[in-house]
């Protein structure tokens, strides 16, 4: 009688849903998820780093969210129109975010910058988008060209980090590197006539923005009269109630939005100008810049429902005191353990947010993250995984949330400890 992991194996490419590369012998297929530990099939338990990539800010099963989900589900899950907690969630999202003037929900933030891609180059009645190398934008061409570039070729060219990518549409996305406004400005001013956006994550894989890079690309998106949009599929509601926007203190033209919004359930938006949004109104079809934007499961009322629930939780007060604090511990108490077991790393993020590199140098953007030794950041997560640590071993981030404990982080310490002792010498 084959086992779960085996029969996960024999089903899904590698045993998972994606990017866990986890070796045959810690596949695994879990069962359940409370606050932040997660317990497989066979009952083994898990504290989690990963919290369903960013998507449960709160916690597995928060009494909150499975409560509004309860309740709303037997009224109907879905009706691809609007309900009044479509509605109200939309408010909030005006009322929260500083750029959202108008709201469009679909049901991930893959499709979310997508959209605001699409809108953008409407707009602008131009062709090309500028990201920056390294960031990741969902599962579409803008998030996998120069995801995890291997031969860093010369800005601004791309280099598609998945096969299967149209030609065309690697041509139409400019690459330039991260915390680097001055070679942003000359790829900019060279391709002003063509380029209609700037898509960028301001915590761009951990990596926080150097002073005035943020305000320096609002400055020049407006120079040239291109968007600015910002990926907050990450940052939204988790660096501040108001996202990276309340943040950093600058308003985009655009913005997506995704993962902790929904507590755990599949939601996505695109908020922002409402000169740009209106493009995707249905009585403008036909004219030459309508962009249509619809989504079956957008909005739906139990994720809808869900969401109202998390944001209500998010307003409580403290609540970021806590998860910054949370960020904090972690953040310095594995600089401490990689400090006293003679291990080189860099370990960066901000808020709720971790990441470890096995590098000498300052990381300020992908290149410079480049040199890190991945054989040791490998050996250091899979020692994690098999010491009862669930976490991606492929991922950029540790992920926290608000039911996460201090008594969590010692814990989370103590087994990168002695992962660093055996692994990573």
């Amino acid at each position: 009688m084959p086992t779960l992991s085996e029969r996960s194996l024999a089903v899904f490419p590698a045993g998972s849903p994606g990017e866990y590369n986890l070796p045959p012998d810690l596949v695994t297929v879990l069962d359940r998820g409370e606050g932040a530990a997660v317990w497989d099939a066979a009952g083994r338990r898990f504290l989690d780093f990963t919290m369903g990539w960013g998507s449960v800010l709160l916690g597995h099963a928060h009494p909150a969210v499975v409560e509004a989900v309860r309740r709303r589900a037997g009224l109907g899950s879905n009706f691809a129109y609007v309900t009044e907690p479509a509605l109200e969630l939309a408010e909030e999202l005006v009322r929260a975010v500083a750029c959202a003037e108008r709201v469009r929900f679909c049901a991930s933030g893959t499709e979310a910058t997508s959209y605001a891609v699409r809108l953008a180059r409407a707009y602008t009645g131009r062709p090309k988008v500028l990201k920056f190398e390294g960031a990741y934008h969902g599962g579409n061409a803008i998030g996998t060209v120069s995801l995890f570039p291997s031969r860093l070729v010369d800005f601004p060219e791309g280099e598609p980090s998945s096969a299967g990518l149209a030609p065309g549409a690697v041509a139409d996305i400019l690459v330039a590197p991260y915390n680097d406004l001055g070679t942003t400005r000359a790829i900019v001013a060279e391709h002003r006539h063509v380029l209609a956006a700037i898509i960028v994550k301001t915590l761009h894989r951990c990596t926080p923005p150097r002073p005035d890079f943020l305000q320096g690309l609002r400055e020049l998106t407006a120079e040239f009269g291109l968007l600015l949009i910002f990926d907050e599929t990450v940052t939204g509601f988790r660096l501040a109630y108001g996202g990276a926007q309340e943040y950093y203190g600058i308003r985009p033209d655009l913005a997506a939005l995704g993962k902790a919004l929904g507590g755990g359930y599949p939601i996505g938006a695109v908020v922002g100008r409402a000169d740009v949004l209106d493009l995707v109104r249905e009585d403008r079809m036909g004219q030459e810049r309508y962009v249509w934007f619809a989504s079956s499961l957008g909005g739906n009322p139990v994720s809808a429902a869900a969401a109202l629930a998390t944001l209500a939780e998010l307003r409580k007060p403290g609540t970021y005191e806590r998860l910054f604090a949370l960020g904090e511990a972690l953040r310095s108490g594995l600089r401490a353990a990689f400090r006293d077991e003679g291990v080189t790393a860099h370990v960066q993020g901000d808020g709720p947010l971790g990441a470890v590199l096995f590098t000498d140098r300052e990381v300020v953007d992908y290149r410079t993250a480049f040199g890190a030794d991945r054989k040791r950041a490998r050996a250091f997560t899979l020692g994690l995984f098999r010491r009862g640590i669930f976490l991606n071993p492929m991922s950029t981030k540790l992920y926290l949330s608000l039911a996460h404990t201090e008594a969590d982080i010692r814990e989370f310490l103590e087994v990168a400890r002695a992962t660093l002792r055996e692994a990573c010498r």
